[in-house]
């Protein structure tokens, strides 16, 4: 074993303790008077008094064992009775009983000691319990949720609901409720919060129990305990999900006088380890000088391990004795600990740095392995449970003194690989050291002092975040806005010293330079870092997320800092290489099995369906051969669902985990295995071949390479060699030859964009609440303010309701306004904005040379396209309203990218997932909301707008068309008729739930992609008709569904008993009214676009669309504007979550698509919908009268009466419509009042007889024939039914041909024959 010190090698067989035969020889190094005296200044007695040079014995290494043994000679009859005190049963060393005292799932520290709560409500009990005397324990709570702490007898039985304090004999308290719970609850004590300490205490021998909050007794919350035969207690805690405390049964950090800990210290060790650690300090502070014969004091700071062979002897004694003891926690902790934290706190940061490397130099020296690595385990874990407990100061003092001292341990090289490999990682543990908590209590992070003057916006800023509106702000709020604004850069400059220290720790974990003697730190935390993230993937959906989110989005921004970093420095070291602003993951990541993506699904499907179907695409594009017999190994054990078992001994588990049940359960797989699901077992055994590229290969020069798991892979394995491209295997054509960056780095890279998808966007939204919750108490104290100025002075008993919650809404937005300018610092800062913004570009990077690759494309996972899209979507939500997306560098350029993205890609075929293809088609959808993403689609190339915009055109049927003619809606929005408002008229005086939502945006309409619409339209002999047909079929459907719903709705409402309306039922409802509003502004946008495809009667389906479509126009028409008819009653009852169904969004759409066919067209174009529109026999004029407001059709040649104010008429809505429209529909009103009397009159002359008009509509003669059955009906219903059928109403023949029918011309045929 070898270690570095002060650029010397030692070997601990050079060193050790010399025989009695050699140590003559070893004792004259040094003058026997100066060792002698360097060995009593060194080894003084434990008073410290030193006797006289006279009557003290002479020391050397002959005598120094036996003099040592004096020295640390302790009484140790206390220790001796440990574990034999009268009261307690148990093991001496007290820890959770994970074996077998718990119930729930719960997550316990490999110390035993810490616990997290993982289930609805999970409990745990200790392993000791107490029967007679006064005891106390300790817990360090870590979060302030639901908790339940006590203590509770072996007889009680809990379950997911019902914990401690819950049950007969045991007893708990709550301090997230401020209770005491035993069967009842009652109030007591005070609220906690996270790093308080609660001290449980119970008086056996009087029979009550109480508790202490950091010190501070809270009272006897139970008396008369149950006493006597069986009766015994143990410290036990109920905890939600999530929730996590740390117990500490020996060591009080507030002792109580007459209660003693449930586990002894080890006083006698502990006296022994403070007085080596005594005499190893004295080696520090002194030196020898053997020229001038004396000793010389010093600096421990300025110590330099020189090899004096005195000095390393004098260690190797010290060492010996005080190793064994460095194993233990509580000494780790009370000595080691407090040593290495006093050594940083001495000096500048590189003179603690220096002394603490030369410390592990020490231990790695004089310490056998097993020992050294237990020492440095529970140092670790210590200096974790010290960071996460600690409370939080003004200057962020404890947080800003552990990271040094984390800092300072991974500094030295081999303990930090150790610690990597073993420690860090593993769950909880380094993630810990990344995460800056919130304070739960202003006061308890001088947020008071450190911003005096609070501030708050007087505007949800949220709301209509495109506009440009600026808020005129009085002197007095400018001036505490900018005091407010001093105050949080006091407060972030403070964080950031934090955050720099986090990064300092990562970017020594990513040191690749440090491989001598083994691997480098980066690869083996490649391993733990994936590992890590298959554990947080494989818990989504049916587990908790190991790692909280809140914990998760501190590290990825610390991560993308770091990562970064080694990025840049690689580019400056190889000009070849690129900067991190271009930085993007290669595709053939995706697809070469070098990089281990779970069962993570992929945009074509699953991996092992793409291997077979694409297996040639990647023999000529990637120059990669799957081998045939591999594959069909695969495909076996795709077929297995089976996980196959792991080793016991293959891996050591870090921490323990607790499942309720009568039979403790092994390690779960999903925790533990180093492979999960069917894509990950593919590559493992996965075989693949190269082909060199640019020239075919014979059979001998392939050269074979199969794939490893993340354990086995080296170094080389990702770097790659001169022969071996490692993470770059398989490079396609369309990429370039020079290397982007150490591989290694686009794992992290990878990585990284990974842990933003598993739960780091969802708690970037989820801390928006805070800023939520300031705006609404800002509007209610507004409100407020304002009752105030109004209320009459003689009402003094509503001024004095309105002054106090005048008070209590400052108060509050005082408290959330300083805890707002935390939220900002740490979470959505402008840095914080940038990181997240460069990782939406890297995406974008990737998605597009992924795209280049054709058909490989498939093999993308599907995350990298759902950050994409939902890292711009944070950008444009969540970081207002500091910091406003559009000032960040290339804003416009990233916009028109994600566009051509969308775009090209919501309908593209080699994307399977459906939740991915819903995704993007909403992206798009909301895109198209907003005027600068907007104009971003209108900027990507026509032939990609063009696309687009056929894609969108495509029939309804057979796919998800909601949103696709939601996304055409917006595109009209704002030229349709009556279509310019953001809100229903009806719901302007009610308040939106979300204000931001793409259905509140102003209109912003497309005229570019409405004529790119039209002239498709136009085009394609088929892409009218088709599309166009689906509409209408969706239109009948959404508004029969709709009707039938109201009725259901109707007669729910008017039955006499009590009863109520699902909920989800009024929400499909309104879903299928909007639906129908939608589809006819649609048509409306087609008819105004291109009416030449219903007017038009070249067109072959011209006139089968427009009778189709007057067709529904009347059944809209007649059933919303009948008299107090049942649309009429369902509006007036105005149930919640039929909040958008009223007349006027309807009506105006309809309208709009009769003032265009019958006002806006030429005088032959008019005709003809006339024409259609009166034939059809549910034409009532008196729904169109019903527009105006009138009941009947007025007069011909009369003035139109003033509308009745209590009926619906189009002129009450004049901010909605204007005077224009308003005159084309009297126009239209005038028109068909007179075109109706003409075809009245008409209809007397030549009526028909029922045998000549078409069996199905019986509206229409007859004028087709079917071939070959000879059935006949009209053009209208026969062309309709063709749409969709093939096979004759009548008989279900085929029909091959219709012919047209004219009863005259076959009638004189017929006479003709005969």
């Amino acid at each position: 074993m070898a270690s570095k010190g002060a650029g010397m090698s030692f070997s601990r067989k050079s060193y050790r303790l010399t025989s009695d035969a050699e140590k003559s020889r070893v004792t004259g190094i040094v003058h026997e008077k100066l060792l002698n005296d360097y060995l009593h200044r060194i080894f003084s007695s434990p008073d410290h008094v030193p006797p006289a040079a006279t009557s003290r014995k002479p020391l050397n290494f002959q005598n120094l064992p036996e003099h040592l043994d004096q020295l640390l000679q302790v009484d140790n009859e206390d220790e001796e009775s440990q574990g034999q005190v009268e009261g307690r049963l148990g093991p001496s060393t007290v820890v959770l009983d994970h074996t077998g005292g718990f119930e729930g799932l719960l997550l316990v520290d490999d110390d035993l000691l810490g616990v997290i709560g993982h289930s609805n409500f999970g409990t745990i009990r200790s392993t000791t319990c107490v029967y007679k005397g006064k005891w106390v324990y300790e817990v360090l709570i870590s979060s302030q949720g639901l908790m339940q702490i006590g203590w509770c007898t072996i007889n009680c039985r809990f379950n997911q609901e019902e914990g401690v304090g819950d049950t007969h004999n045991s007893y708990a308290y709550d301090g997230n409720r401020v209770r005491k719970w035993n069967v009842t609850t009652t109030n007591y004590g005070k609220a906690w919060a996270a790093g308080d300490i609660v001290s449980c205490l119970i008086d056996l021998d009087d029979g009550t129990l109480s508790f202490c909050l950091n010190g501070v007794s809270l009272g006897i919350a139970f008396e008369n305990l149950s006493r006597g035969l069986g009766m015994a207690y143990f410290p036990a805690i109920s905890l939600s999900f999530k929730e996590s405390v740390a117990f500490n049964f020996g060591s009080r950090t507030y002792p109580v006088a007459g209660f003693r800990p449930l586990q002894d210290p080890p006083c006698a060790d502990l006296v022994r380890a403070q007085r080596l650690l005594g005499c190893f300090r004295a080696v520090l502070s002194v030196e020898l000088d053997p020229v001038e014969g004396r000793l010389v004091e010093k600096e421990s700071s300025e110590w330099q391990l020189q090899g004096q062979p005195t000095i390393l002897l004098t260690l190797a004694h010290i060492f010996q004795r005080f190793a064994p003891l460095l194993r233990k926690v509580y000494l780790v902790e009370a000595v080691l600990m407090s040593f290495l934290l006093g050594i940083t706190e001495k000096g500048t940061p590189a003179q603690a740095q220096s002394l603490v490397h030369q410390v592990l130099d020490l231990l790695w020296l004089f310490m056998e392995d097993y020992e050294v690595q237990d020492c440095l385990k529970q140092l670790m874990m210590s200096l974790l449970r010290l960071y996460r407990f600690s409370p939080i100061v003004p200057d962020l003092g404890l947080q800003i003194h552990y990271l040094r001292l984390t800092i300072s341990i991974l500094r030295h090289q081999k303990s930090r690989k150790f610690l990597l490999s073993n420690v860090l990682f593993d769950v909880l543990r380094s993630v810990v050291f990344f995460y800056i908590k919130s304070p739960l209590r202003v006061e308890e992070a001088g947020l008071q002092e450190l911003i005096p003057t609070t501030w708050w916006p007087h505007r949800s800023s949220r709301e209509g975040r495109e506009s440009k509106e600026v808020n005129e702000e009085t002197a007095e709020e400018r001036l505490r806005r900018r005091a407010y604004e001093r105050g949080c850069q006091r407060l972030k400059k403070r964080i950031e010293v934090v955050e720099e220290l986090q990064v300092q720790i990562l970017k020594l974990l990513l040191d690749n330079k440090d491989d001598n003697g083994g691997e480098a730190s980066r690869y083996i935390f490649l391993t733990k870092f994936r590992k890590f993230l298959q554990e947080n993937a494989s818990g989504r959906g049916n587990m908790p997320m190991l790692c909280p989110p809140e914990y998760m989005v501190c590290f990825l921004h610390r991560l993308i800092s770091a990562l970064r970093y080694y990025w840049d420095e690689y580019k400056a070291s190889n000009p070849r290489a690129s900067f991190s602003e271009e930085a993007y993951i290669p595709p053939q990541i995706f697809y070469n099995g070098k990089v281990d993506y779970f069962d993570l699904q992929r945009l074509g499907g699953l991996l092992s369906h793409l291997r077979k179907t694409l297996k040639d695409d990647l023999a000529s594009k990637a120059n990669i051969v799957i081998d045939p017999l591999e594959l069909q190994a695969a495909t076996m054990d795709d077929l297995d669902e089976d996980d196959e078992a792991t080793p016991a001994g293959t891996q050591r588990p870090m921490q323990a985990l607790a499942i309720g049940g009568a039979l403790p359960l092994p390690r779960p797989g999903w925790l533990s295995s180093p492979t999960l699901g069917r894509a990950n077992r593919f590559l493992s055994t996965a075989a693949v071949s190269l082909m060199t590229p640019r020239r075919p290969l014979s059979t001998l020069e392939k050269v074979k390479v199969r794939t490893l798991s993340v354990e086995q892979r080296t170094r080389e394995d990702i770097e790659g060699s001169h022969w071996n491209e490692g993470l770059l295997l398989g490079r396609p054509p369309e990429e370039p030859e020079q290397p982007l960056t150490e591989n290694s780095l686009l794992e992290v890279l990878d990585g990284a964009v990974m842990m933003y998808n598993l739960s780091v966007h969802q708690q970037l939204g989820k801390m928006v609440g805070v800023s939520d919750d300031v705006n609404e108490y800002a509007m209610a104290l507004r409100d407020t303010e304002d009752k105030l100025r109004r209320c009459p002075r003689r009402r003094k008993d509503i001024l004095a309701e309105l002054t106090k919650s005048q008070k209590v809404f400052s108060e509050k937005l005082d408290h959330l306004s300083r805890r707002l300018a935390w939220v900002h610092a740490t979470v959505y800062s402008q840095e914080k904005m940038l990181d997240i913004y460069w990782l939406l570009r890297v995406c974008l990077r990737t998605i597009e040379h992924g795209d280049r690759t054709g058909s490989l494309f498939a093999f993308m996972p599907e995350f990298y396209l759902s950050v994409a899209i939902n890292s711009y979507s944070a950008l444009k939500n969540y970081f207002g309203p500091v910091h406003s997306m559009e000032e960040l560098p290339g804003y416009e350029e990233t916009l028109t990218r994600l566009a051509a993205i969308l775009a090209k890609h919501f309908a593209d075929t080699r994307i399977v997932g459906t939740d991915i293809r819903d995704s993007l088609m909403q992206a798009l959808a909301s895109y198209v909301c907003y005027p600068h993403s907007l104009r971003a689609v209108e900027r990507i190339p026509e032939d990609q707008r063009i696309a687009m915009v056929r894609n969108l055109l495509a029939p309804y049927e057979q796919r998800p068309w909601a949103q696709t003619n939601w996304i055409l809606v917006r595109l009209w929005r704002g030229c349709g008729f009556g279509y310019r408002y953001t809100r229903l008229p009806h719901l302007l005086k009610t308040k939106p739930e979300d204000a931001n939502l793409p259905s509140l945006q102003k209109p912003c309409p497309s005229t570019l992609l409405q004529q790119h619409m039209a002239d498709l339209l136009r085009q394609g002999s088929d892409v009218a008709p088709s599309f166009l047909n689906s509409v209408l079929n969706q239109l009948n459907w959404a508004f029969s569904e709709f009707i039938g719903m109201i009725q259901e709705i109707q007669q729910a409402a008017e039955r006499l008993e009590r009863n109520f309306v699902d909920s989800r039922q009024l929400k499909v409802c309104a879903t299928c009214f909007d639906l129908s509003v939608s589809l006819l502004r649609v048509l409306e946008m087609t008819i105004t676009l291109v009416p030449e495809i219903f007017l038009d009667w070249a067109r072959p389906t011209s006139e089968m669309l427009l009778r189709r479509l007057a067709q529904l126009l009347n059944q809209v028409l007649n059933r919303v504007t009948a008299e107090r008819n049942l649309f009429d009653r369902v509006v007036t009852l105005r149930l919640p979550g039929l909040e958008s169904v009223d007349h006027y969004p309807i009506l105006v759409a309809v309208t709009g698509i009769l003032v265009q066919l019958l006002v806006r067209g030429q005088a032959s174009e008019t005709e003809r919908a006339t024409s259609v529109l009166l034939a059809d026999p549910c034409f009532q004029l008196r729904s169109i009268c019903y527009l105006l407001g009138q009941p009947e059709p007025p007069a011909p040649g009369t003035v139109l009466p003033a509308p009745d104010r209590k009926r619906f008429s189009l002129q009450s809505y004049t901010d909605y419509i204007n005077a224009e429209e308003l005159a084309q529909v009297e126009q239209m009103l005038t028109h068909l009042t007179f075109a109706s009397a003409q075809a009245a009159a008409a209809s007397l002359v030549t009526h028909p007889i029922e045998e000549d008009l078409c069996p199905i509509c019986y509206a229409h003669p007859i004028s087709a024939v079917f071939q070959p059955c000879g059935h006949k009906s009209c053009k209208a219903c026969i062309n309709q039914h063709l749409m969709n059928n093939k096979d004759c109403f009548f008989c279900k023949a085929t029909i091959v041909s219709v012919e047209d029918w004219d009863k005259a011309a076959n009638t004189s045929t017929t006479s003709s024959a005969a």
